[in-house]
Formats: C-alpha cells, structure tokens, sequence
C-alpha cells in the first residue's frame, strides 16, 4: 500500500495511565513510544484536543528521507484506545495506513516482535477499540510477552509487571522494537518485516 510521503505518521503506544500500570506487560506501548521520544529529543505534552500525550518530531536521515511522526500515549485507559487515537489521526491528517499501534502480545514469545498492517484484534482489548473507531487499516508492531503461566487469567497476566528474568532483557526488546517501529515508517513494511519479524 503506499502512502504520502510528506503526510505524518501516528505512532500509538497502547498502555494504561498512571504510576500503578507504568512497569506492567501492558504497557510495553508506552515504554517503546517513551524512548522513541527519548530519541527525538522530546518530551511528551497534554494534546488539547484529544485524551492522550503527545510528542511530534522526525525520524530517518536529515533531509528529504525524513518522516514527521506524532508519538502517542492514550490516557483514556486501554480498553477506549480508539477515541483518542482517532482524535489525533483527524486532528493531524494522518491515513489510516499510517498509523502503528504497539502493543503486548500474548501469542508471541516474550521479547519476539512481529510488524503487520491490518489483521483481527486476538482479543486485546486497545486494538479492539481502535478498530471499531477506524477499521483494521492500521499497522501494528507486535511485541511478545508469551502466555500466562498454569491458570493464571490472561488478565492477571497482562496487569503484572514483568518478571525479573524478563526485566533483564526488557531494554534490549524496546530498544529493538523502537529500532523496528523507525524502519516500518522509513523503508516500509516489507523491509521491516524482514529484519524485525524473527
């Protein structure tokens, strides 16, 4: 599918608000957009017209093969991601096909990422709100964090914060899954896909 070069990308990192959620496997969205800010160079602010946090900037090479990004935090709680991220798509004229959610994903192993445009929601609950707000056109960076343990409900699961093997590990993954979500907006979902889809 392509896109306008010059319009800007939204990149939605899916999570819940508060100091109580920030560790938790939920919110791996948010510590991925939180070091692409970083890496911009910005700090995110209350956008005034939609529930969520917001960092513009760039990424890529100076120069023509440059993209304007918005990063995005939804604070409306994960379950009504789709109110705020379709603010933002309308407020900054962004396509669908250019926007990318990130996201926990139970199907995958811990720390395996998988980059895709369109697709069901397998249940997680922020996808299923952004895709009844604005269809399934969207691209999604998919970040493993493997299945509950024995009997634990997958909602448990998602709402603890990872474990200290796993924590070892974890800023190697978001660094990763932050290099993947630069490649997807400047070389494509195909290129991408080969170097991040393990």
């Amino acid at each position: 599918m392509m896109t306008d070069a010059n319009a800007p990308w939204l990149i939605a990192g899916l999570g819940n608000p508060g100091p109580g959620y920030a560790a938790n496997r939920h919110n791996v969205g948010f510590m991925v957009v939180d070091l692409l800010a970083q890496r911009m160079g910005g700090g995110f602010k209350r956008h005034g017209k939609a529930q969520a946090q917001v960092v513009e900037g760039r990424v890529g090479p100076p120069g023509p093969g440059s993209r304007r990004v918005v990063l995005a935090k939804p604070m409306s709680y994960m379950n009504l991601s789709g109110g705020p991220v379709t603010a933002l798509r309308d407020f900054y004229k962004v396509p669908t096909a250019n926007i990318v959610a990130v996201h926990d994903e139970l199907d995958i192993d811990f720390g395996v990422l998988r980059l895709k445009l369109g697709g069901g929601d397998n249940g997680h609950n922020g996808l299923k709100s952004m895709t009844k707000a604005m269809g399934s056109d969207y691209h999604r960076v998919r970040f493993g964090i493997g299945r509950p343990p024995g009997r634990m409900p997958v909602a448990d699961f998602v709402l603890k914060d990872f474990s200290g093997a796993e924590r070892k590990e974890l800023d190697y993954f978001v660094d990763r899954a932050a290099d993947a979500v630069e490649a997807l907006v400047i070389e494509g979902l195909e290129r991408a896909q080969g170097t991040y889809n393990s």
